[in-house]
């Protein structure tokens, strides 16, 4: 799927100019700091309103476009029902789909991981001599790290999605899953093409912009040796895939060269081609809000005269499998509607998570990949249970992400300071007395002390927020004495 309008966002003439906040990096083997990243991201007011906002209206488009469908519910158990039954036979499935795709014509490779994945697609290109390849969005891709690796072998990959293109041309990851450069501007992208594409920088009408872009990047797919896509379903059944977009970019990357590649995480396979008929329509709807992509695009089998590969990818994915407790996290159809709904992505930006994965899916998917890099996601989170609420294949991501705080914890990945924090919350909160004192003490300091006392640095959560406004009594204990236990002692004493 693709951007949806842009014209959706602030309007960027009416803004004030502000640089544009950059992503969050961490050398190897350093932790994300996401808190500080999001700290960046909320230095940016102008567009961090307008990532809250943009981000949010998907949510209520989604929301919306639930209520015209009766069985929404039935809709996603079943979805659920069909991905817990597809996962606990992948081994069946994924041998049917590579047994009816090589039927087809298709040539069938398996990559054990990311480094496996790239190689084998250098191969297929080196045999063909491919140098010049289009490909449409692909999450997979993203995670493997498909686009610089064939950078440093000499190959040029060209985004055809608008969003990604975006991205590519300024050098950064997809900040959504959805949506690549939902947490850009139009100021921002008339920059960004001015400079890679010769544009007016002044110029950042929505129109003009796509236009640009379009006229660039033609030439260049007329041109390609070879073109790549992803899938969002893989049908057993068939050997056939099923990718999902709003351009028609996958439609040009698969048909105008001669060659094609798929790259497909095995946990894309579902068992039967009438399965399809709930899932694309659950996607978009819980993506964007839209009662289907412009392009639901079927291949099944190479075109005359070309040739097709498919390359499925494990890459940590039977690990996970594995694992009684994150397995579920393998149902995701990368709607993105998790992201929507989360108070603390909207608010921090995808950047800021420094992972292939952001929001609440990258909470439970980026430790599995790795666990100390990605130690800090799984603490950027409410606990609100939102996510949960609105997937469409009702994977318990709060529940996961609460379970990977424990794993962390267990495994001693979590940094000494929070370690410490949590240590001593946790003997408050386990002694009455002391809870009840703490929160007296707090009481009496919101009360009285000056703002600069409370706002410091000290004070993370009143760097970005006010803080709550002081009740009148110190605690729902305190409530509840003055104005239930008095009531039921009286009309204890009037029974007797």
């Amino acid at each position: 799927m693709s951007t949806p309008d842009p014209n959706q966002t602030l309007n960027s003439a009416e803004a004030v100019r502000e640089a544009q906040p950059t992503p969050a990096k961490a050398r190897a083997g350093q932790r994300v700091d996401h808190a500080g990243a999001a700290r960046e991201f909320l230095h940016s007011p102008v567009h961090a309103q307008s990532h809250d906002e943009r981000v949010w209206a998907m949510r209520q488009r989604r929301d919306a476009a639930m209520e015209t469908i009766p069985e929404w519910e039935e809709l996603r158990d079943l979805a659920s029902q069909i991905k817990t039954h597809a996962l606990t036979h992948l081994d069946e499935y994924l041998e049917q789909f590579a047994d009816n795709a090589a039927a087809n014509g298709v040539h069938v490779h398996w990559a054990g991981d990311a480094a496996d994945h790239n190689r084998i697609v250098h191969e297929i290109f080196t045999r063909h001599g491919v140098k010049k390849v289009i490909k449409s969005k692909s999450m997979l891709m993203e995670e493997c790290g498909f686009r610089h690796y064939m950078e440093g072998v000499g190959i040029d990959i060209v985004e055809t999605d608008l969003g990604e293109r975006i991205q590519q041309l300024d050098k950064e990851d997809p900040s959504h899953v959805v949506v690549p450069a939902v947490h850009k501007m139009r100021s921002d992208v008339s920059q960004v093409f001015a400079k890679t594409l010769g544009s007016d920088p002044d110029n950042d009408d929505a129109h003009y912009l796509t236009e640009q872009q379009r006229q660039a990047t033609r030439p260049l797919i007329l041109d390609a040796d070879a073109g790549m896509t992803g899938a969002n379903f893989a049908i057993a059944e068939t050997g056939g895939f099923v990718v999902c977009t709003n351009e028609g970019n996958a439609d040009l990357s698969a048909n105008v060269p001669n060659l094609h590649v798929a790259s497909i995480g095995i946990e894309k396979i579902v068992p039967k081609l009438s399965d399809l008929g709930v899932f694309i329509r659950l996607l978009s709807r819980s993506a964007l809000g839209s009662p289907i992509t412009q392009y639901t695009s079927h291949f099944r089998a190479p075109k005359s005269d070309g040739e097709m590969h498919i390359v499925l990818v494990d890459n940590g994915r039977s690990k996970r499998l594995a694992d009684e407790r994150f397995w579920s996290s393998l149902k995701c159809i990368r709607c993105g509607a998790c992201m929507n709904t989360c108070p603390v992505f909207r608010r921090s930006g995808g950047l800021s998570y420094g992972a292939t994965y952001t929001g609440p899916l990258g909470l439970i998917l980026d430790p599995s990949i790795d666990a100390y890099r990605y130690s800090n996601l799984p603490f950027a989170s409410t606990l609100n249970g939102s996510c949960t609420n609105v997937c469409p294949v009702k994977i318990n991501i709060h529940e996961q992400i609460f379970e990977w705080r424990q794993v962390l914890a267990e495994d001693d990945m979590i940094p000494w300071t929070k370690k410490s924090t949590l240590a001593a919350a946790g003997r408050t909160l386990a002694s009455p007395r002391a809870y009840r004192t703490a929160i007296k003490s707090a009481h009496s300091a919101l009360k009285h002390l000056p703002d600069w006392a409370l706002y410091n640095k000290l004070n993370a959560w009143g760097q970005v927020r006010d803080l709550p406004e002081v009740p009148a009594e110190g605690s729902f204990h305190d409530w509840y004495r003055k104005h239930r236990m008095d009531q039921s002692e009286s009309a204890s004493g009037d029974s007797e």
